[in-house]
């Protein structure tokens, strides 16, 4: 069984919601905030909204599309907005780029709905994370497997979502540590590939568990 180096320390989390300077009333102004707001709002509006809601099954799936739904009543380009697929995206910039394209293209379309103003104004937030160690390290994938079983929802939520922000969306804490430190790539990818649209916490670290049994038969 290799061992690493360089051990995982699991670490825990809270989360704190910084309402920024920003805000939107009307389409043309949820653009313009779109456009300039911090990579860390664009990540809490979208990828921690998945935490916030315990990962979405039905409806919409990120923050602006809830507010263009609830608060202009424009369904289309809500549908718009949630059909942006945050799988498909590896970095921050990409997705702001298209979330700008579907408002602006919107808004261009439909000037009449642009400066209308919504119901309540949209607030651009960040997500302040406290961090706290947990003293538990892990140097093998038997290790891991233990620590992994018994993590509370919010330390398997900082290592699985909110590391992806820190790591420009290309993996995440589990992965990484799998594939530099352990060497176990094909792993490190499967466990990356878990859906974090449809699955809940719990059944990510199910799947997840059950992916390092498989790779423990092999040893």
């Amino acid at each position: 069984m290799n061992t690493a180096e360089t051990p995982f320390d699991f670490v825990t989390a809270s989360y704190l919601t910084r309402i920024g300077n920003q805000s939107a009333g009307t389409l043309a102004e949820l653009l313009t905030g779109l456009e300039h707001c911090s990579d860390a709002s664009i990540f809490h509006h979208t990828f921690q909204t998945l935490g916030t809601h315990h990962f979405l099954t039905e409806g919409f799936s990120n923050d602006f599309a809830q507010w263009v739904l609830a608060s202009t009543n424009r369904n289309d380009l809500a549908e718009q907005l949630t059909a942006l697929d945050i799988r498909d995206y590896m970095s921050i910039a990409a997705l702001r780029s298209d979330l700008c394209r579907v408002v602006r293209d919107f808004c261009d379309a439909e000037p009449q709905f642009a400066a209308q103003s919504g119901l309540e104004r949209f607030y651009f937030c960040e997500s302040v994370e406290v961090t706290v160690p947990l003293g538990r390290s892990t140097r093998n994938l038997d290790e891991f497997r233990e620590g992994l079983e018994h993590l509370s929802h919010a330390s398997f939520y900082f290592h699985f979502i909110s590391s992806r922000l820190r790591l420009q969306l290309q993996t995440n804490d589990f992965s990484l540590w799998l594939s530099g430190s352990l060497g176990l790539r094909t792993l490190a990818d499967s466990v990356n590939q878990i859906d974090i649209y449809t699955n809940t916490l719990d059944s990510a670290r199910t799947k997840m568990l059950r992916l390092i049994d498989r790779e423990r038969r092999k040893a």
